[in-house]
């Protein structure tokens, strides 16, 4: 049987949230396309992972998924219609899943944020997953019931201002495509999967959180990737517009 097709965004390094659960969907039966930005990394703390897409791609085919990673600056809107266009030329059928993980995030807060930045973060963060998803409808010919939407969000607002802004308005978008796109049985939901350390945090931070979360631990891409997989299942289908705590009871 044809495996169904997820495409995942924001799939730049190997210990990331949108690495791990393409990792989970391969295993659960999925074959995956994914976005990745290498200028994004050139520009944050950590730098470029050498060889994780490479890295990425031979876990998958590991697990029995045909996958296929696309360099898009989300940054540009035309790069949404790009990514479906080269997808559907490597794959000739649509995608089932949407899961959106990438994201601009710059920390700054009222005082201090640029216009650049602020502009950049709802670009990348809003207005590239309202394209995406609009992508997704427009061109999904799935079964009713089949289709999935879910977008990773924040609830970070003091700060770190422009990104949790823009994943506040992130949440609008998607929980409106729970409606709009119920006339093609696809479900949309938006999953906070809280403080998951991929190597911003601090020792001071980590410290913090686990002391601030009942379960004593941080977040980790696979406790994500589990309620992801779970979302696009089968049995999945009957949670539909909804804001998602995964987080570990963090207070």
């Amino acid at each position: 049987m044809t495996r169904p097709l997820a495409l995942v965004t924001g799939v730049g390094r190997t210990v990331g949230i949108g690495a791990g659960i393409a990792h989970r969907l391969a295993e659960s039966g999925w074959d995956i396309a994914f976005t990745c930005w290498t200028p994004y990394d050139l520009r944050m703390e950590w730098g470029v992972e050498q060889g994780a897409t490479r890295a990425i791609l031979g876990d998958l085919a590991e697990r029995g998924a045909t996958a296929l990673a696309v360099e898009a600056d989300l940054a540009d809107p035309e790069a949404p219609g790009r990514v479906f266009d080269a997808v559907g030329e490597r794959y000739g059928r649509p995608v089932t899943a949407l899961v959106l993980c990438h994201c601009e995030s710059v920390d700054s807060g009222l005082l201090d944020t640029t216009l650049e930045s602020f502009d950049r973060h709802f670009a990348v963060n809003t207005r590239a997953s309202w394209l995406l998803i609009r992508e997704f409808g427009r061109r999904f010919t799935g079964a009713p019931g089949t289709g999935r939407i879910v977008a990773l969000t924040s609830d970070h607002t003091a700060g770190n201002l422009p990104y949790g802004a823009s994943k506040g308005a992130l949440d609008r978008i998607t929980l409106a495509a729970a409606r709009e796109l119920a006339h093609l049985g696809v479900t949309a939901n938006a999953v906070n999967p809280g403080p998951v350390d991929t190597g911003w945090m601090t020792a001071e931070l980590r410290r913090e959180t686990v002391r601030q979360t009942p379960l004593g631990r941080l977040g980790t891409p696979r406790d994500t990737a589990h309620l992801v997989d779970f979302l696009c299942s089968p049995e999945g289908q009957w949670v539909n517009g909804q804001l998602l705590m995964s987080n570990g009871g963090l207070a």
